[in-house]
């Protein structure tokens, strides 16, 4: 798991750095086909929080593309809780290399409480800057 921001623990304590680039973010470029064996990938994920304001209004999703998702939310293309609340700003995200752990990553931090979702921003993204430009360039 990464998180965008400094060094941040895992649960088996060992240490993980952000995301350097928009290829870390894109994943590999290697394919299954390339490979004769043809070692089944797992999809990577992303569990994201958004806010529409500083200590306002939270979400939290997960996504097997980040920049797109986060996309969608920004041009309010689904109908749902995040268009409804004007809730469009990348607050914090951390990444996955199995889809199946980010999920039940998402799950634990929806069952949270809202100070631990602050909590997170707060350390890693002191100003509440939306991030998502950063993600994108």
């Amino acid at each position: 798991m990464d998180c965008h921001g400094a060094h941040a623990p895992r649960n088996d304590s060992t240490l993980v750095s952000k995301p350097t680039s928009l290829a870390s973010l894109r994943g590999s470029s290697h394919s299954a086909r390339s490979n004769p064996e043809k070692i089944k990938m797992k999809k990577q994920g992303y569990v994201y929080i958004l806010f529409n304001k500083k200590n306002g209004t939270l979400y939290v999703g997960v996504t097997s593309n980040l920049i797109k998702r986060i996309y969608e939310h920004k041009n309010k293309l689904a109908d749902g809780f995040t268009k409804k609340y004007d809730v469009d700003k990348l607050g914090y995200f951390e990444v996955y290399d199995d889809i199946t752990i980010a999920i039940e990553r998402e799950k634990q931090l929806k069952a949270g409480n809202r100070q631990r979702k602050i909590d997170l921003i707060e350390k890693y993204n002191k100003e509440w800057k939306d991030l998502y430009n950063e993600i994108v360039k």
